[in-house]
């Protein structure tokens, strides 16, 4: 039924004053669950309360979140959640650090959105910063909003290269890859499930199997021979969706070697396994591999704004020159975000957060093994690089299992959306070594319980 202006203003107010307190009533808290339950239901996708292993099988309760601090999240009851998931990888400097908010609420004092007329600086800074970090020759910045955004802008300029001095259109990706879910990057993206229903996607994408560079080396000479030559390859550094897949040495630097031999554009997505996760600033530096092009997202605006970028060599980029118009967005690079970027690179500089996720990620890994054992039934392996750890089962029920007891002990995980047999454990860099040995602990449980 249509509600009244009056009504839906009404509605609207009581919601903006729950959000004005500082904490809620159990009333409210009541009131804020069922809207929550009925809204999914109703109006956003009754598929999610279905999905969500924190929905009761008659979907008369839920845990709704409702507040966040350090490595934690806080639902609306006040209940505690230690986060080992951390947004699927956003929450690298903790959750809300106080670092990164205050840089959002003041530049909110000077200005919230550029005018796409005027010269914007914190766009301009944040692309120096940039490419003062990254790896190799990385120099001139695109800025996004999303991880997918970047794997757009990063395939349209590798695009352009090619356009502009090969002619290649042939783009290589890799099985289990995850690249995004627009119609341009599913391209990339591998998983059948997530394709098939909007074919045909962009055309010209092969794949092949991540790991194996003879294969890809055989794609390449194939590609020449019938004159569909490789304008690029796009990769993870480390396979985040596709079950945490750490690459076989020298295979990052033998891709590279390839793509310099046939003038390819080489693209890494670190929209997960960048600012700090994998124990490096960058996976590409944690192999040694530089790229011709980066894309980043996730966790590049602290947990707190969403920002995304894609960072290209002169060399690669060049062809943009000419018409900076070719690939726009209206909120990419926003003040706000921008803020949040820059305050965000300088938490992971200043507290070292990088070498704290390779210390924390080897200690997690080991006692996550160490807990394991006994239950080889039920793992079949369990891998990682720094806070970028995997825990495959051998079925999806028994992993889906886990993550619903492991979340019954207050820790919130989940599995990887391309190897669903797979649990992430993707904490804030933050987390505590006692918050660690209490997952530990929870997680020899449950597998004693299952």
């Amino acid at each position: 039924m249509t509600k009244t202006n009056e009504q839906v203003r009404e509605y609207i107010g009581q919601v903006l004053g729950l959000v004005e307190q500082p904490s809620v009533s159990k009333e409210d808290a009541q009131w804020i669950t069922e809207q929550t339950i009925e809204g999914f239901r109703e109006n956003v996708n009754p598929g999610f309360l279905e999905y969500r292993k924190t929905v009761t099988e008659d979907q008369g309760f839920a845990a709704v979140e409702w507040q966040d601090g350090g490595n934690k999240f806080k639902d609306v009851n006040g209940n505690e959640y230690i986060d080992c998931l951390g947004g699927y990888g956003i929450y690298n400097v903790g959750h809300r650090h106080p670092k990164v908010v205050k840089a959002v609420k003041d530049q909110l004092q000077h200005q919230a959105l550029h005018s796409q007329d005027l010269l914007d600086p914190l766009r301009a800074m944040l692309a120096k910063v940039l490419a003062e970090i990254t790896p190799g020759d990385l120099k001139y910045s695109f800025f996004t909003n999303s991880g997918t955004e970047s794997v757009e802008g990063a395939l349209k300029i590798a695009k352009m290269y090619a356009y502009k001095n090969t002619g290649a259109k042939t783009f290589i990706s890799t099985a289990r890859a995850f690249h995004g879910k627009s119609l341009g990057s599913l391209g990339g993206t591998a998983k059948g499930m997530f394709r098939k229903p909007f074919m045909p996607l962009a055309t010209g994408f092969r794949h092949v199997p991540y790991g194996d560079l003879d294969m890809m080396r055989k794609t390449f000479e194939v590609c020449e021979q019938v004159g569909e030559e490789v304008a690029g390859v796009i990769l993870e550094p480390i396979q985040g969706e596709g079950g945490i897949i750490i690459p076989p040495e020298g295979y990052l630097q033998g891709v590279r070697d390839l793509c310099d031999e046939y003038n390819a554009v080489l693209i890494f997505d670190e929209v997960q396994t960048g600012m700090g996760r994998s124990g490096k600033m960058f996976a590409a530096d944690l192999f040694g591999v530089e790229p011709d092009i980066m894309c980043l997202a996730k966790a590049f605006g602290g947990g707190v704004m969403p920002i995304g970028a894609v960072i290209a060599n002169e060399k690669v980029f060049e062809p943009m020159f000419d018409n900076p118009f070719m690939h726009t967005t209206t909120f990419g690079g926003n003040p706000l975000a921008c803020a949040a970027a820059l305050a965000t690179i300088d938490v992971l500089l200043e507290e070292d957060l990088p070498a704290r996720a390779a210390e924390m990620g080897e200690y997690f890994l080991n006692g996550l093994r160490e807990a394991a054992k006994g239950h080889e039934d039920k793992v079949m392996e369990i891998r990682g690089q720094g806070l970028m750890i995997g825990i495959e089962f051998h079925e999806d029920a028994t992993g889906y299992e886990a993550s619903k007891g492991i979340f019954e002990k207050g820790i919130v995980v989940a599995g990887t959306l391309v190897n669903s047999k797979t649990i992430r454990i993707e904490p804030p860099l933050t987390i505590t070594k006692e918050e660690v040995d209490y997952v530990l602990q929870s997680f020899k449980e449950v597998l004693e319980e299952l």
